[in-house]
């Protein structure tokens, strides 16, 4: 009977413990059970790792309660349309934290203080989200320009599918802004994949980033290279893989020209035109002769294909590098004194073009707040003066006594001076 009895003990003390387990995690109390914490092999190096996908979290509170010695974050597959003030609480201070994935959260809004007390962090992964940003300051589609400002030492920034679908035309200029105001000196990989861009308005998005070596602008719907890239000098490899790209215009073979002499570079520059739609027509014959003279390294040439307009003949894809020239030398000789031609225009970034240019940027905010400022002076002027005008009887009749009063005073005065004798001596 008594061994019964420590038996049933034994199997009620084992339940216990699994359903416990079940309820607990390693990360602590705070944490649901599908989070984990500890040391773990991630990208070939043991580091310590907080783990929290698909945990069903609706808020981020329990980011607050991370082990101090935490360099890995994976925050993934929850459910967080916005990230509040003071993500990471506000008086920890995640000294060793290093990488922060946060994709798939359908995060929409990031407030301009979310991220705090990250000195350390190196990349930041906001992939597959549905921020929404605009340049008009309404309460749902908004940014915070300093949204990354106190991302010191970023040196990663991962925005692959990271806007929501039709986002604003404006996005160029949003990004310019949020770039210019969180000062990104360090920032070396940018990826904006998979974001429907068709071009940027703000030619200049990229060039508050001196840092840039990788810029990641696959899967989108660009035509062409509508955006400024002499200005950075450090760029090493600028991915335009399945775009729109019917042909490469020779003004954009010239600024790629134009980058890769600069004599203060080290590495040599590499584009990728691969998976775009190019024709075989004499619009794309500029870009066939370019792929073959020029110093900028072309990746993926030999996997290059065009397509034949419709009707044509051979209905079937051809390598672009095998394609028939014969009848494109006028082409080819005007895209030729294109490139041989030198652009008179100063670009963004050019020393040349320094006293051209303010000293300091004035974002799009900035301006747009003189512009109301103005506009609110002169309402106001016009209401005072309006009121004046509407209250011309009463101050009439509250300043008329003011004025008799002085005048008084002044003949009052004049008639004693009068009175008083001229003393000669």
């Amino acid at each position: 009977m008594i061994l019964i009895v420590a038996i049933a003990a034994i199997i009620l003390a084992i339940g216990a413990g699994g359903v416990l387990g079940e309820n607990t995690s390693s990360c602590g109390p705070n944490f649901p059970a599908a989070c984990s914490c500890g040391q773990e092999m991630y990208e070939s190096e043991m580091q310590y790792v907080v783990n929290c996908t698909n945990a069903g979290l609706v808020n981020t509170s329990v980011l607050e309660f991370m082990p101090d010695q935490v360099e890995v974050l994976i925050f993934t597959g929850n459910r967080i349309t916005e990230l509040p003030w003071n993500v990471f609480g506000s008086i920890n201070n995640y000294k060793q934290l290093r990488i922060v994935d946060m994709s798939s959260n359908h995060i929409r809004e990031i407030r301009g203080k979310s991220y705090h007390h990250v000195p350390r962090v190196e990349r930041l992964i906001l992939n597959h989200n549905n921020l929404s940003i605009s340049r008009y300051e309404d309460e749902v589609n908004h940014h915070h320009p300093r949204v990354f400002s106190n991302f010191i030492n970023l040196q990663s920034l991962h925005l692959t599918d990271a806007f929501e679908d039709n986002s604003s035309p404006q996005l160029s200029e949003d990004l310019h802004d949020i770039f210019v105001n969180s000062q990104l000196v360090k920032l070396q990989k940018l990826h904006l994949e998979q974001n429907e861009i068709t071009h940027f308005k703000d030619r200049n998005v990229f060039c508050d980033l001196p840092s840039l070596r990788d810029l990641h602008l696959g899967d989108n719907d660009l035509r062409d290279l509508n955006f400024e890239v002499r200005c950075l000098n450090n760029l090493r490899f600028l991915d335009l893989e399945r775009n729109k790209f019917g042909f490469v215009k020779p003004t954009d073979l010239r600024v790629l020209n134009e980058l890769e002499e600069r004599p203060n570079r080290t590495a040599n520059l590499i584009v990728d035109f691969n998976l775009n739609p190019f024709g075989c027509d004499c619009r794309t014959a500029p870009f066939r002769a370019w792929i073959t003279t020029t110093r900028v390294t072309v990746r993926n040439k030999d996997s290059l294909m065009c397509f034949h307009s419709t009707g044509h003949v051979d209905a079937e894809p051809a390598h672009l590098l095998q394609m028939d020239m014969g009848q494109c030398a006028d082409a080819i000789a005007a895209a030729a004194t294109i490139l041989n031609t030198a652009e008179d225009e100063p670009h963004y970034g050019d020393p040349e073009a320094s006293h051209l240019q303010p000293q300091a940027h004035i974002s799009g905010h900035t301006a747009t707040l003189i512009f109301l400022l103005i506009v609110l002076t002169m309402i106001l002027l016009g209401l005072l003066v309006a009121l004046v005008y509407v209250s011309r009887d009463k101050l009439k009749y509250m300043i008329t006594p003011v004025f008799d009063n002085v005048a008084k005073k002044v003949q009052y005065t004049s008639i004693k001076d009068e009175d008083c004798p001229e003393v000669h001596v």
